[in-house]
């Protein structure tokens, strides 16, 4: 009975053993499964050196229209989105008390320079004293300087354009009270127009003022704009190392605004000729960016290894060393050459040796200039 159940004992142990080595064998014959993925033929593209940056527009002069002193209104000057000259009259108050008061300090003013000449005659013939003489002088400088200040009042009751420009959109009327503050209108001077944008710390060696630069508006998606460089900061933002810099940008007809947003361009070296990839081609980790190349599959006398039979393509983990990004392009500097084929989407399911099958059916984004689009 003990010679049977140890029997019984080495055929189960037997037969498990051979199961283990058949499954194997099994396994080592057919390899892992293939992996679906798409490709790209890895190109080399004429690249200029530019920098790019979002701006937002502003204008060279701009002024909101306000009273200095309380008053109601007495006539309108101009209309909504009028184009005026510094010195324009825009607008008129109610000022008539005001020009009777002005009138009335004239005619102080007149009188002292009369007691004052008179007295000058007397005192020449020793008539009055110096004392006398010294009081019309200081008289009429007082009711001059009170007159003068009449004046300015006056002039506060009738606003003018400080500069030449555009006038925004007002909703005040004729007989309207206004006080000190209140809008009456916006005047913006957009020809040309400033844009505002800034530039990490790294790149500051390629600023300086006069270089050119263009701007693209999606408010005006098929035209270029086109400046310069018109001031560069002094300091650096330290909480995002960026360097604050102003261009300013011809506008002839008044197409751009202030307010709005662009894209600026600034090109600051010559052509080259680099090799591009999609961005979702690379693989960025700790030891570094990566990408899979697509390779053939190696034979053996007994067929190709390590895949089912039919797959003709593996993966290939390759280093890469990448530059600078335009669109939804990366530049390679090292790690690939002109022709290679190299996996664009389902990297993730990759590692060195996995057979592939190639779908180029759907394809990433590989344009250098892309647009906002919808769907």
């Amino acid at each position: 009975m003990l010679i049977l159940v140890a029997v019984l004992i080495g055929g189960i142990v037997a037969f498990n053993l051979f199961k283990g080595a058949m499954v194997r064998k099994f396994m080592a014959s057919s390899g892992e499964p293939p992996q679906t993925v798409s490709t790209v033929i890895v190109t080399r593209s004429d690249w200029i050196p530019e920098l790019q940056a979002v701006g937002t527009m502003r204008a060279v002069r701009g002024v909101d229209i306000s009273p200095e002193i309380a008053g109601t209104v007495h006539q309108l000057f101009f209309h909504s989105g009028q184009n005026v000259k510094a010195g324009q009259v825009l607008v008129e108050f109610v000022n008539d008390a005001e020009k009777a008061q002005l009138k009335t300090l004239e005619a102080s003013v007149q009188l002292a320079r009369t007691t004052l000449d008179r007295d000058r005659a007397q005192f020449a013939a020793q008539a009055i004293s110096q004392a006398q003489l010294d009081a019309d002088v200081a008289d009429l400088k007082s009711k001059e300087a009170q007159w003068a200040l009449q004046g300015a009042l006056l002039a506060k009751k009738s606003l003018n354009a400080p500069f030449d420009g555009r006038l925004g959109i007002s909703t005040i009327n004729p007989g309207q009270f206004l006080n000190p503050g209140d809008k009456i209108v916006t005047l913006q001077l957009v020809t040309p127009i400033l844009v505002d944008f800034t530039i990490p710390q790294q790149q500051i060696s390629q600023l300086s003022v006069g270089r050119k630069v263009s701007l693209i508006c999606d408010a005006w998606p098929d035209k270029v704009f086109t400046g310069q460089i018109s001031a560069i900061s002094p300091l650096v933002d330290a909480s995002t190392r960026n360097i604050a810099v102003e261009a300013q940008i011809a506008n002839p007809r008044q197409e751009l605004l202030p307010g709005m947003f662009g894209k600026v361009r600034l090109v600051y070296g010559e052509k080259q000729s680099l090799v591009t990839l999609p961005q979702s081609a690379v693989t960025f980790n700790s030891y570094g960016a990566t990408v899979f190349v697509v390779k053939t599959a190696k034979k053996t006398g007994s067929g190709e290894v390590g895949r089912p039979a039919g797959t003709g393509l593996v993966a290939e983990q390759v280093f890469v060393t990448t530059g600078a990004t335009r669109g939804d392009q990366v530049a390679i500097l090292s790690g690939l050459e002109a022709g290679t084929t190299v996996v664009t989407s389902g990297q993730l399911k990759l590692k060195t040796g996995t057979p592939l099958i190639v779908n180029n059916q759907q394809q990433p984004p590989n344009n250098p200039a892309p647009t906002p689009q919808e769907n």
